[in-house]
């Protein structure tokens, strides 16, 4: 059995239409329109245990929606799910003590508070052994090496500090599935490499489950091997983020250095392929993936060519047209 099972997970919300105006406002109180707008619509996987899956989707996709469903902090207008064997909405204490959500866009640490007395009212609340919350904190702040800053006014931390003070408080009682969605928003490039190394290191180590929703393609590539693509509610495509090239990115791009500046000038690149770039000395095309070895094979037979490299399409620029779509 799956540590996470989803089937048919639905949430529809109700919203009130209103006529602009003071007379729109007064005809409101005697009769009103509704509009169902889904945010999640039949949505179905199913996660092992230890894997780390990246949930895609653009704004309003039901990317948090879902992650809220499964942390139990929304009831669902249908279908079913199971966390650990239990239905999360349900909310048992032996499924709470079991997970954690850290939503990158809100503040569970006091704001008035050194993070680490917001740290040990967490442990009261998990009801951890005072040696045990003393080592957790210790190991987890010097790796993210934020040791000397838990004496520290939540307030006064920068950004970096405080998210990666928020990832301690999450995984304060070590949950076995993590819901993370933006973990990395609003950080710095090196503050977003330490908290995705530690994320990497802390997956492999213990064997948490975890679902990441991010923005950023630097944080997916480097962590998630599968991911699931959700957009208008529904999923669209579920597997191996390689695929996802082979899937929907139909060419790939060849670029090519000439001998000498003229060559450029004297020949017709849109035999070759579609042109993206073109400059004094050289040419990028985007080349439908069969013809690729037959482009080439020209491009040296008939130009004098110094140098040339075949690339496949940014994962960021497939996933933004998928979403464009």
């Amino acid at each position: 059995m799956a540590l996470i099972e989803v089937q048919g997970l639905t949430k529809a919300f109700q919203t009130v239409k209103k006529e602009p105006g003071l007379a729109g406002a007064f005809r409101g109180l005697f009769r009103r329109e509704h509009t169902t707008t889904y945010a999640v619509q039949d949505v179905s996987f199913k996660i092992e245990e230890g894997e780390f899956v990246g949930f895609l989707g653009p704004n309003g996709a039901g990317k948090t929606t879902t992650l809220k469903m499964l942390a139990g902090l929304l009831y669902p207008t249908g279908g079913a799910a199971s966390v650990l064997g239990y239905t999360p909405w349900e909310r048992h204490d032996g499924y709470r003590r079991q997970f954690a959500l850290l939503l990158g866009q809100k503040n569970q640490l006091w704001w008035d508070l050194p993070a680490r007395e917001s740290l040990a009212l967490n442990a009261k609340i998990y009801g951890l052994a005072e040696g045990e919350f003393q080592r957790t904190v210790d190991e987890l702040s010097e790796l993210l090496n934020v040791r000397d800053k838990l004496a520290t006014a939540v307030r006064e931390l920068s950004l970096g500090e405080r998210m990666k003070c928020e990832l301690i408080a999450s995984l304060l009682h070590q949950p076995k599935v993590l819901f993370l969605d933006e973990p990395t928003i609003g950080l710095d490039v090196v503050s977003a490499k330490v908290v995705r190394e530690f994320l990497r290191r802390h997956n492999r180590t213990r064997r948490t489950t975890i679902i990441l929703t991010s923005h950023y393609m630097a944080d997916i590539q480097e962590l998630c091997e599968r991911v699931i693509i959700i957009d208008h509610g529904k999923i669209f495509f579920d597997g191996r983020l390689a695929e996802v090239l082979d899937r929907f990115a139909d060419h790939k791009l060849v670029t090519i250095r000439f001998d000498h500046a003229d060559a450029c000038a004297q020949c017709d690149p849109t035999r070759y392929g579609e042109v993206v770039e073109r400059g004094e000395d050289g040419l990028k095309l985007k080349v439908k993936r069969d013809r690729v070895i037959a482009s080439v094979k020209a491009l040296l037979d008939e130009l004098p060519v110094k140098d040339f490299s075949v690339e496949e399409v940014p994962i960021e620029d497939v996933i933004r047209q998928l979403f464009q779509r």
